[in-house]
């Protein structure tokens, strides 16, 4: 009887207990269906926007090269601490890696690249950049914006997470291979996906762009020292002539793709430096050339490679002089490759916030992104946010010292990067079985 009675005290106990939605995930999928319409309200609030507005504007006004990025990184950690979520620094000089849900996988990363460009700003406005030969022309200082929105969001919603969302801070996209470093020094460490964006100027404000598989090309650089033997230019027969050797080089470089490549394999061999002589009336000694080289299969690429260097130093001593090929490994880039099953993913968060028809599928370009290190070891979707409006006027695109930014459009980019997000949690239950202790982020 004793026992009975002990029974059913512990059944009317547990019936008063609460239930931990965390745990059922089923449950959660609930939760973020009805939460994640709200990011975009949120995000368009104009407290909000005030807020994401002047922290770009800051981070325009003072704009710090690849690996340079100290004062940027500092606005982002006080920010990060005001919010109370955990991060490490430094990570690959700069960096910034935040962490925001339970510490345990699914890990999923949002990444936003942090530096500037060697150009000197030439719109004149209130927030122009304070350093002279620095500017935000390609639209980072906007990505660190709404990323930081984006983070606030999650972060309110942290213990509906089922998983961990890692905030990628990123120096030194710019030709320094800011992601290589951050994936060398174990930044993506037990992450399962990552997301990045990108503004563009080629699509309207409130449409988004991606496509399954290559979506920017491999990026390589190089320079080329030809040297022959100067002289005056009335008596060419005592000269060894490194500016015609250097003509012929660059001509014969431009029958790779022609004539050895397949025409279906986009490739481009592009000569952008000719240096050599100073006189209208001396054949120098030696001539400068530089270019790039991009293929969208690391096969092609490779090849390609080889053949630049052939083609230089063959053609070069036919006209009888030597050349040293110098290729810029630190600028070189992979293919930027998006996973399928992720595209899909994004396809569905996007259409249900923006509207089917406002996601649009990208043509590839012979561009580079050093987020292709991230998606050469894990899944990877990289995607263009428009924020093209014809009604203010026509856009300048990136790297132009006339570029600027619609600032309409970080609602958008921040809601977006939080709905990917917290979606991919929820609809993928860990990947991870009986990790090493101690190996995942113990920040939290």
């Amino acid at each position: 009887m004793a026992f009975l009675k002990l029974v059913f005290l512990i059944l009317i106990l547990h019936s008063f207990m609460p239930i931990p939605i965390s745990s059922t995930p089923s449950l959660n999928k609930e939760v973020f269906a009805q939460i994640r319409p709200d990011f975009l309200d949120f995000a368009k609030k104009p407290e909000i926007m005030d807020w994401m507005v002047g922290i770009r504007r800051k981070i325009h006004e003072n704009p710090e090269l690849g690996y340079e990025e100290f004062e940027t990184s500092k606005l982002i950690r006080a920010e990060l601490d005001l919010m109370g979520i955990p991060y490490k620094y430094p990570v690959a000089f700069t960096g910034v890696v935040g962490y925001i849900g339970t510490g345990k996988p699914p890990f999923v990363a949002l990444r936003a690249d942090m530096d500037a460009l060697a150009m000197e700003e030439l719109v004149e406005w209130e927030h122009k950049s304070k350093v002279p030969g620095k500017m935000h022309a390609c639209g980072r200082d906007a990505h660190v914006a709404m990323l930081l929105v984006a983070a606030k969001m999650l972060q309110e919603h942290r213990n509906d997470l089922q998983g961990t969302v890692v905030l990628i801070f990123q120096p030194a996209e710019e030709g320094g291979g800011g992601a290589k470093k951050l994936l060398d020094a174990g930044a993506l460490n037990n992450v399962d996906a990552i997301f990045a964006l990108h503004v563009s100027t080629k699509f309207p404000i409130g449409v988004v762009a991606s496509r399954p598989g290559p979506i920017l090309a491999a990026t390589g650089f190089f320079e080329a020292v030809i040297n022959g033997k100067g002289g005056h230019a009335a008596l060419p027969q005592h000269t060894v002539d490194p500016i015609l050797a250097a003509s012929n080089v660059i001509v014969s470089l431009q029958h790779l793709v022609s004539r050895e490549a397949d025409p279906l394999d986009s490739q481009v061999v592009s000569i952008g430096k000719f240096q050599g002589g100073g006189a209208f009336n001396v054949i120098p000694d030696s001539v400068t050339i530089g270019g790039t080289f991009r293929a969208f299969s690391k096969e092609s690429f490779v090849q390609l490679k080889q053949r630049i260097e052939e083609v230089i130093t063959k053609q070069a001593s036919v006209q009888r002089c030597n050349a040293k090929v110098i290729f810029h490994e630190s600028s070189s880039y992979p293919v930027c490759f998006n996973n399928k099953e992720l595209h899909e993913h994004f396809r569905k968060v996007a259409g249900e916030m923006l509207g089917v028809q406002n996601v649009v599928e990208a043509v590839a370009n012979m561009g580079g992104e050093d987020f292709a290190f991230f998606s050469e070891v894990i899944p990877g979707l990289f995607f263009f946010l428009g924020m093209k409006n014809e009604t203010q006027g026509r856009l300048q695109s990136g790297h132009s010292p006339y570029y600027t930014v619609n600032e309409d459009v970080f609602p958008y980019g921040a809601a977006l990067h939080a709905s990917l997000a917290t979606t991919y949690l929820s609809e993928n239950p860990t990947k991870h079985t009986s990790p090493p202790e101690g190996s995942f982020h113990d920040e939290l």
